[in-house]
């Protein structure tokens, strides 16, 4: 497994951190470090590749600043064209060497959370979701003409025409469970919420490039045995989001890393029993001390404590 973490694309301190906690891998993941850019030509993500590299970084995967939008996930005005862009993406990825990409299938509310100064241990800050609280806001106006048969009829759309693409180039997809893993969110239908979706999703076409990104935390608030999932999915994992939360889709808290309800040991051993050898990351970390949480989940002080822990398991 390679530990990895999500860096900007720009040398700066969390660079140095991670070198000097034993990360050479990184995760490119420019909307959550605040960065909006979203490159795919070859042009420019050929610089930013080399920038890593030249620092002893090896960029692992490219999440969440991937073209995949609503336009794509509701079949809106401009799908085929995104499409297209995000075939662009994977093949100019392959033939830079980066050989994972992470998307979701949440439309028109995405990660969700009703809190991101829940208290946590020393005073630490978490993120939190109540569905009661939620679902008083408004309702996305896509709710109204969107059904759930409609998303999975626009994922298949989607991914008969990239995983081809993702073969050739020799990039592997994983898809990102809905989060939380709901049904709806505020009359908003969700469709990648349980072991049984990512079942078809595999299934729409059979291939190790159409994979998934197990994320721990989604996958214990679906309730599931967590390491018992992790070896029925097997070799379609492809990328791993290492984190955990207290409670179900319905209402959880993010924990810290070594004190959620999930036996994370159990799970580091599942992944070496199915012979997973991607990028694995700490994910959703508590605010700590002397950071603003002007990025919830994301600042480094949490991340690395957590490769501490996870190295720790793995030994």
């Amino acid at each position: 497994m390679d530990i990895a973490l999500v860096l900007p694309p720009e040398p700066d301190e969390r660079w140095k951190l991670a070198k000097q906690a034993g990360v050479d891998h990184a995760v490119f993941h420019s909307l959550e470090i605040g960065d909006g850019s979203r490159p795919s030509s070859y042009d420019e993500l050929m610089p930013l590749i080399s920038r890593y590299r030249d620092h002893g970084i090896e960029p692992a995967a490219f999440e969440g600043s991937v073209p995949v939008t609503d336009k794509t996930r509701l079949a809106l005005e401009g799908r085929d064209e995104e499409i297209e862009e995000f075939c662009t993406l994977l093949r100019n990825l392959g033939e830079l060497g980066v050989e994972v990409v992470c998307y979701d299938w949440m439309a028109g509310l995405r990660w969700a959370r009703t809190s991101t100064t829940t208290p946590a241990r020393g005073g630490s800050l978490t993120t939190s979701y109540d569905d009661d609280l939620m679902r008083r806001g408004p309702t996305p106006a896509a709710a109204e003409t969107t059904t759930a048969e409609d998303l999975w009829e626009n994922l298949e759309y989607f991914l008969e025409r990239v995983v081809p693409v993702a073969e050739e180039a020799g990039v592997k997809l994983g898809l990102h469970p809905d989060d939380p893993p709901r049904e709806e969110v505020r009359g908003m239908p969700r469709i990648i919420n349980s072991v049984e979706a990512y079942d078809r999703v595999l299934d729409i076409v059979d291939s190790p490039y159409n994979g998934l990104t197990f994320c721990q935390g989604n996958f214990a608030a679906m309730g599931v045995d967590v390491p018992e999932t992790i070896r029925h999915f097997g070799d379609r994992i492809t990328f791993v989001h290492f984190r955990d939360v207290d409670g179900d889709g319905d209402a959880f808290v993010e924990t810290w890393h070594d004190e959620g309800p999930t036996d994370m040991q159990a799970a580091i051993d599942a992944y070496r029993e199915i012979g997973f050898d991607g990028p694995i990351r700490p994910d959703h970390v508590p605010t700590m001390e002397g950071e603003d949480n002007s990025i919830p989940g994301y600042h480094i002080t949490g991340k690395i404590f957590v490769v501490g822990y996870m190295k720790g398991l793995l030994e």
